[in-house]
C-alpha cells in the first residue's frame, strides 16, 4: 500500500465528530476528510464568531455550531476532542459510555502517522510540563534540523500536528519547507517533535513517544482540574505507554517529577531508560555545575561521559528556566542522535520565543520585558528569579485557581511594585499586596503608564501575568503584542 492507503481504508465513510473549532479542530477535520471520513465539526460558539477557522476548513466538512446537538453525537462512530474541550462534556461523556471511540487530536495524529504506510514508523519526541514546553520543543527542533534531520514540529504550540500531517499527505511545497527541514520533494519527517499539554494527554490511548520529557510540574489549570493530583495524573499519562527501549527525561530538581518516578517503579516501568537534567545535581543525562553544562549520556560519539557540552554563558537564551529548557532540549537531541556540534550551534544561535522574557525596549534607563506567556504562578516565579534588577511587575488576568502566595518570598525580595490588571487583580492584591507597593490598573495601557511613572533608571518593567488572558484578550499572544505596541509608543508626542 502507498502512503495513507491503510488508514484511508479504515476511516473511509466513517462518521466522525470533531468537537471544538480551534487550530487543532481545523487540522483534525481536514485530515479526517482527506482520509475519507464523513466529518462534522461542532462548537459552542456561533458561526459569526468562527469566521476565520471556517475559512480554513475543507468544503466537505459539515458544521453544527452554537451548541452540541445530542442527535449529532448519537450517530457518531468516532469523536475527536480538541484540547480545550473537557472529556466530561455531557454529550461526549454520554457517547463514550455508549461505546463510541473518543480520542484527542494528538491521539488522532499518532494513529494516522503510525498506519500511514511509511517505510519506517516515524518516532515522536514529546515534551510536557507546566512551563517551558514551547521553548524546549522549538530548540529541540532546531537542534535536530541542524543535525540534518527532517522534522515536523507541532502540538500545543501554534501548529497543530494534524495540520502538518495533512500537508504531508497533500505533498505541498509549503509542508516540505516548513515541516520537514526544507529537504526534497516527497520526503517524510525523520522525527515528529510534539509539545504536549495535559489537555492533549487526557485524550490519548495508544500514543507512545520514543523519547518523552516532563520538564516540571507546578500548579496550573486548576480551574479545569478538581485537584492538583488530577492535574499531575494527566501529565503522567505521557509515560503510560512507554516500555523497554523507550526513553524518559525528568527534571531531577522538581519534587513532583521525583514522585512520578516512584509511581513508575511501582507500575513496573523500571525497565524504561530514564535520564535527567539538573541545575543542582550530577545526573545520568545533562547537568549544570560551576558555569558549565555537562553531558553524562553513554554512547554519544565524540562526547565522553561527564564531558563539558558547552559553557553556560555561550547559551544565547538567558534565565534559570531557560538553562533548564536548554539542558532538556540538549538531552533529547543527543538521545535522538544529534551530534554534539549541532546541539552547541543551536544553543549559541537560538534567541528564544516571542512573549517569553522578550526584551521590548529600554527607555530612560528602564527595560521593558514581555513575558505574556507566563500564564501560571510557577512560570512567573522562574521569570522573577531571572532578574537582579528591581522589578515593576504587571500581573493579572483570568485566574486559573493559582496560589499566588507561592511567590510571596520572591516578590518581597525582588519586586519593587505590583501593577495589577484583570479579573484576578483583587485576588492577587489580597495575596501579595501587603509586602510591596501595589496598585490596580484599569487596563494594560493604564498598567504600562503607571509602571513608567513608578520606575527609576535601572529598573525592569516585567509583564508576567500569572493568569490566562481571556478576560481581556483573545490569547497570550494578543496580550503580549498589545504590550509591545504600548511600550513602543511610550515617549511619543501627540497633538
Amino acid at each position: 500500500m502507498t502512503t495513507g492507503e491503510k488508514v484511508k481504508m479504515e476511516l473511509k465513510d466513517k462518521k466522525v465528530i470533531v468537537v471544538g473549532l480551534a487550530r487543532s479542530g481545523v487540522g483534525a477535520a481536514n485530515l479526517l476528510t482527506e482520509m475519507g471520513a464523513v466529518v462534522t465539526v461542532t462548537d459552542i460558539k456561533p458561526e459569526e464568531e468562527l469566521a476565520d477557522p471556517i475559512k480554513r476548513l475543507s468544503s466537505s466538512v459539515r458544521l453544527a455550531l452554537g451548541g452540541h446537538p445530542d442527535d449529532l453525537f448519537n450517530s457518531a462512530e468516532m469523536i475527536v476532542v480538541s484540547p480545550g474541550v473537557p472529556l466530561e462534556l455531557g454529550p461526549v461523556a454520554s457517547a463514550k459510555a455508549e461505546g463510541v471511540t473518543v480520542i484527542g487530536e494528538l491521539e488522532l495524529a499518532y494513529r494516522i502517522i503510525q498506519d500511514a504506510g511509511f517505510t519506517d514508523s516515524i518516532p515522536f519526541l514529546a515534551v510536557t510540563g507546566s512551563n517551558g514546553k514551547s521553548t524546549t520543543t522549538t530548540l529541540l527542533d532546531l537542534m535536530l534540523r541542524k543535525s540534518g534531520f527532517r522534522t515536523l514540529l507541532g502540538g500545543n504550540t501554534g501548529y497543530a500536528l494534524t495540520e502538518g500531517i495533512y500537508r504531508i499527505f497533500m505533498d505541498s511545497a509549503e509542508t516540505l519547507g516548513r515541516c520537514n527541514g526544507g529537504h526534497g520533494p516527497g520526503a517524510s519527517p525523520d522525527f515528529i517533535v510534539a509539545e504536549v499539554s495535559s489537555f492533549q494527554l487526557e485524550g490519548m490511548e495508544d500514543f507512545r513517544p520514543s523519547i518523552a520529557a516532563i520538564l516540571n510540574i507546578t500548579p496550573d489549570h486548576l480551574d479545569r482540574y478538581a485537584s492538583m493530583a488530577e492535574y499531575i495524573n494527566a501529565k503522567a499519562r505521557i509515560f503510560k505507554r512507554l516500555d523497554e527501549g523507550d526513553r524518559l527525561l525528568l527534571n531531577r530538581d522538581d519534587p513532583e517529577t521525583a514522585k512520578l518516578e516512584l509511581e513508575m517503579i511501582k507500575a513496573g516501568k523500571h525497565k524504561m531508560n530514564i535520564f535527567y537534567f539538573s541545575r543542582r545535581h550530577e545526573v545520568k543525562g545533562v547537568y549544570y555545575r560551576d558555569g558549565k553544562v555537562y553531558c553524562n549520556i553513554p554512547g554519544i560519539p565524540g562526547l565522553p561521559r561527564n564531558a563539558t557540552l558547552i559553557n553556560a554563558d555561550e547559551i544565547m537564551i538567558r534565565g534559570v528556566h531557560n538553562l533548564e529548557n536548554a539542558m532538556a532540549a540538549s538531552a533529547m537531541a543527543l538521545l535522538a542522535g544529534s551530534p554534539p556540534d549541532a546541539v552547541r550551534e543551536a544553543l549559541r544561535e537560538f534567541r528564544g520565543l516571542e512573549h517569553r522574557l522578550e526584551f521590548v525596549r529600554e527607555l530612560d534607563g528602564v527595560k521593558y520585558i514581555n513575558d505574556s506567556k507566563g500564564t501560571n504562578v510557577g512560570a512567573v516565579a522562574k521569570s522573577i528569579e531571572s532578574f537582579h534588577e528591581p522589578l515593576i511587575l504587571i500581573a493579572g488576568g483570568r485566574d486559573k485557581a493559582g496560589d499566588f502566595s507561592m511567590i510571596r518570598n520572591l516578590v518581597s525580595e525582588k519586586v519593587k511594585a505590583l501593577v495589577l490588571i484583570g479579573e484576578a487583580s483583587g485576588k492577587i492584591r489580597d495575596a501579595l499586596g501587603d509586602i510591596t507597593e501595589t496598585v490596580l490598573a484599569e487596563d494594560l495601557m493604564d498598567a504600562v503608564t503607571l509602571s513608567r511613572e513608578m520606575a527609576d533608571s535601572g529598573d525592569v518593567v516585567l509583564l508576567s501575568p500569572a493568569c490566562a488572558s481571556f478576560d481581556m484578550f483573545q490569547d497570550f499572544e494578543e496580550r503580549g503584542g498589545t504590550f509591545r505596541k504600548i511600550v513602543g509608543r511610550l515617549g511619543e508626542k501627540h497633538g
